[in-house]
C-alpha cells in the first residue's frame, strides 16, 4: 500500500527500480522483491539495526532525560508508547491514545513513555489526551541510543512504527503494533500482535500482556526472525563478491 507507511513504501519501490544490489533482511523480504520483478541481485542479510543494537544498549546506560532516570523499571510495568503515522491522524490517533489512557487507569503499576512526534497533529492530540496523567510521560522524541535503551528497560512496547517492530524482538519484548504491518516475520513469529486503531482490542490485548503468565512469555521468548547481528558483514562480503574482490559469494542469512 503505497499510502501506509507514507511514504516510506514510496521510496522502497522507487529505489528498487534502479537498484544493482538489493539487501533483504528477510526470505520473505527476498521473495517480494523476486514477485516485484526488480533487476539485479537479491541477497539475504537480516536487518543492520540487529547489529546496531550490540553497540547502543548498555546495562549502565544514563538517559539524557531525567524522568527516564527517575523512573523504576524493575518495579513497575513501564511501556514504550509511539503514535505518529500520518495515516493514524484524527480517529484513529484518538482511540489509539484513548486506550493508552485507559489502560494507566486500570493499572496501577503501569507507567507510559510516550517520545511525543514533533508534527503538530501529534503534539495536539498526545497533551490533550493524556497531558494530564501523573504516570504517562509525555518526552521530547530520543534518538536510537535512547531509544534502545528505553524498549530494554521496558514491559512491552505499544507502537505504529516500523522500526521498533524490528527491534524490539531482538530485546526480548513483545509489541503490540497497528492495523496492518509490512513487517509479517514479526506476526508470524510470535513477537507481535496486530492490536489495530480500535480502543477496545488494543485494551484487551495489553491488559493480557499486563497479567504476565503464558501469554507474555510466548511473545518475549519467541526467535528473533530479523537477524542474528552479522548483517553488516553479509553486506560488505556480497558487494566484494559483486566487484570480484573475492570469489566466493556469502552465505545468506538463515542458511
Amino acid at each position: 500500500d503505497k499510502y501506509s507507511p507514507f511514504p516510506e513504501e514510496m521510496n522502497r519501490t522507487l529505489v528498487g527500480d534502479i537498484a544493482t544490489l538489493h539487501f533483504a533482511p528477510t526470505r520473505a523480504n527476498a521473495e517480494n522483491l523476486r514477485r516485484e520483478s526488480v533487476q539485479g541481485e537479491i541477497f539475504i542479510t537480516g536487518n543492520t539495526v540487529i547489529d546496531a543494537m550490540k553497540t547502543t544498549v548498555r546495562p549502565d546506560f544514563v538517559f539524557e532525560d531525567e524522568t527516564l532516570n527517575r523512573l523504576d523499571f524493575p518495579e513497575k510495568q513501564v511501556i514504550t508508547l509511539t503514535c505518529h503515522r500520518r495515516e493514524n491522524y484524527g480517529a484513529p490517533m484518538e482511540a489509539i491514545l484513548t486506550a493508552v489512557r485507559t489502560i494507566v487507569e486500570e493499572n496501577p503499576n503501569v507507567e507510559v513513555v510516550y517520545p511525543v512526534h514533533l508534527s503538530p497533529v501529534v503534539q495536539d492530540c498526545a497533551h490533550r489526551l493524556l497531558g494530564d496523567h501523573p504516570r504517562i510521560h509525555l518526552i521530547a522524541p530520543l534518538d536510537v541510543a535512547q531509544m534502545h535503551n528505553l524498549m530494554a528497560r521496558s514491559y512491552l512496547v505499544l507502537t505504529d512504527s516500523g522500526g521498533l517492530q524490528e527491534e524490539a524482538p531482538a530485546l526480548g519484548k513483545p509489541v503490540l503494533v497497528r492495523r496492518e504491518t509490512e513487517r509479517p516475520e514479526a506476526i508470524a513469529a510470535g513477537t507481535a500482535k496486530l492490536a489495530g486503531v480500535e480502543t477496545e482490542p488494543i485494551v484487551a490485548l495489553t491488559q493480557e500482556l499486563l497479567q504476565g503468565g503464558e501469554a507474555y512469555a510466548r511473545m518475549a521468548h519467541a526467535v528473533n526472525p530479523y537477524g542474528d547481528g552479522k548483517a553488516c558483514g553479509r553486506i560488505a562480503d556480497a558487494i566484494a563478491w559483486h566487484f570480484g574482490v573475492v570469489e566466493e559469494k556469502p552465505w545468506s542469512f538463515g542458511e
